[in-house]
């Protein structure tokens, strides 16, 4: 069994609109992490920013994003997580891909488009949850807006580790911190949130607030907020298995199904 996952955050600010740059400079980023680290976590839309243009900025289902993604976790022995601009059938999804060390993916696709920005009117929204079996741990991905809808991450599969990545902006970080703890706490879970930082086109701020919550709330990691960094933090299924049979809470949530 493995009771511990290293988990490594990637704050980052984005070229706006160019995958080739995106892509070379993550290159760079991630070179360091070869043997340290099981899995890395991109922010959302890591390849362009979180553009309204999918028309000519998406790629196809097997494109080059997701080549370099499956290039780098082969390369340097650790899943990699992050979200880019997908075609298929003709419609625009933002498709979060989990890349396992070998090479093999698995897809989840944004459930809660943001209208607020008309995402909903470029992007079709995902209907699947997907939840990933690594190295022992059950992992839930999710894609930045979703953070406010907790009917969707509610823990009905018992998993170890929500997920979100973003372009989470500066004028609403409080609902980003306040959420991602209490997404921690209601379901007994580490939750992890990896936003961006900078500027976009836009001229929408980030500035990050990247962090991982234990089970019971507490930050855990230590890294910078508002800055680029990359911080690894160890992660213990210890932690969660203590705390779950000392105080039960998942046992007595309410039942539900999501129509």
């Amino acid at each position: 069994m493995n009771d511990k996952l290293k988990v490594t955050l990637v704050q980052s600010d984005l070229h706006w609109e160019n995958i080739d740059k995106n892509l070379a400079m993550f290159s760079e980023k991630l070179q360091f992490l070869k043997g340290k680290t099981d899995l890395i976590i991109l922010p959302e839309m890591f390849t362009t920013g979180f553009s309204m243009l999918p028309h000519h900025l998406s790629e196809e289902k097997d494109g080059r994003s997701l080549d370099w993604m499956k290039n780098q976790a082969k390369k340097l022995n650790a899943a990699i997580l992050g979200s880019i601009i997908i075609k298929e059938n003709d419609k625009y999804f933002n498709r979060m891909y989990f890349v396992y060390p070998n090479g093999n993916a698995k897809q989840y696709d944004k459930r809660h488009t943001f209208t607020l920005s008309k995402e909903n009117e470029f992007y079709t929204e995902g209907t699947k949850k997907l939840i990933v079996a690594y190295k022992d741990w059950k992992i839930c991905p999710l894609i930045c807006y979703d953070l406010r809808f907790p009917v969707w991450a509610r823990n009905v599969e018992e998993y170890d580790v929500l997920i979100y990545n973003a372009n989470w902006p500066k004028t609403r970080m409080l609902a980003w911190d306040t959420l991602l703890r209490a997404r921690a706490i209601e379901n007994m879970t580490y939750c992890i949130g990896v936003n961006r930082v900078g500027q976009d086109a836009n001229k929408n701020e980030y500035v990050g607030h990247s962090a991982i919550y234990d089970v019971l709330g507490e930050q855990i990691s230590k890294a910078d907020f508002e800055h680029e960094f990359i911080e690894t933090i160890e992660l213990s299924k210890e932690h969660i298995v203590t705390n779950r049979k000392h105080f039960q809470f998942l046992t007595d949530m309410d039942e539900f199904k999501i129509l």
